[in-house]
């Protein structure tokens, strides 16, 4: 992309696929109703069990094109070695600056989620895309467009035992997601892994619409507390879905 656009969401993850387990879902369900996302990757997955850098960036393709969201070129900051630093929240600042995002969405900057529940690439993406978001917003760091403020910074990825602060339902573009993670084969569908992968990631989406009284749902937490200017509107969903 040559010139800044204005996009509604910008969602960032640590490796191909992180993305799509995520908010996947919620790009799918923003896309098909005409608004504009993008995603990036902070690495190139190499060290995954499965699929090269080549191979996972294929996948990462093909996932957007079902998704419907601009995929970026991705990072080479080291899977397994992500680190936070100020040239690398200079580098998010500067992508924020020609993307434009309303909203941002990364993985939870602390204890993330995973089989050692603590993943360290996921912990420093969140950091990073943090402190970027911060630089993006200095007047004497700005391109010629000027300076851009990011609305609000929501988390996936949430580590055990913290709720969500709010979930949207996809079940209407359940099977969309689905086959948007299906398309990270060489993750998903790798008998080297001995785990259903999707079966989790099907389980998880159920076990937040429960939560939120839909039948698959995808979590967020919000650091800030979410501004309203009407009360009911916390209510005009389960409205519909009554």
């Amino acid at each position: 992309m040559t010139k800044s656009a204005a996009y509604d969401i910008l969602a960032i993850g640590a490796h191909p696929d992180d993305v799509e387990v995520g908010c996947g879902g919620v790009l799918a369900k923003l896309t098909s109703a005409g608004r504009r996302a993008a995603i990036t990757y902070l690495t190139q997955g190499e060290m995954g069990t499965g699929g090269t850098p080549e191979l996972r960036r294929k996948e990462a393709e093909a996932a957007a094109k079902i998704i419907g969201v601009d995929l970026f070129e991705p990072y080479d900051w080291g899977d397994t070695r992500l680190e936070d630093s100020h040239e690398r929240r200079l580098a998010i600042a500067e992508l924020i600056h020609r993307v434009r995002p309303r909203v941002v969405l990364c993985s939870y900057p602390h204890v993330s989620h995973g089989r050692r529940q603590s993943h360290p690439d996921h912990v420093a993406t969140g950091l990073i895309t943090l402190g970027g978001v911060t630089l993006a917003a200095l007047k004497k760091l700005a391109g010629p467009e000027g300076p851009h403020y990011v609305d609000r910074v929501y988390y996936y990825f949430l580590p055990p035992g913290l709720p969500p602060t709010f979930v949207v339902d996809i079940t209407a573009h359940f099977d969309t997601w689905i086959s948007a993670l299906k398309a990270h084969a060489s993750q998903f569908q790798n008998p080297e892994k001995g785990r259903d992968y999707i079966f989790a990631l099907e389980t998880m989406a159920r076990t937040f619409g429960q939560q939120a009284r839909c039948k698959y749902g995808q979590g967020f937490y919000s650091a800030e507390p979410l501004l309203l200017d009407d009360i009911l509107d916390t209510v005009k969903v389960a409205d519909v879905v009554r």
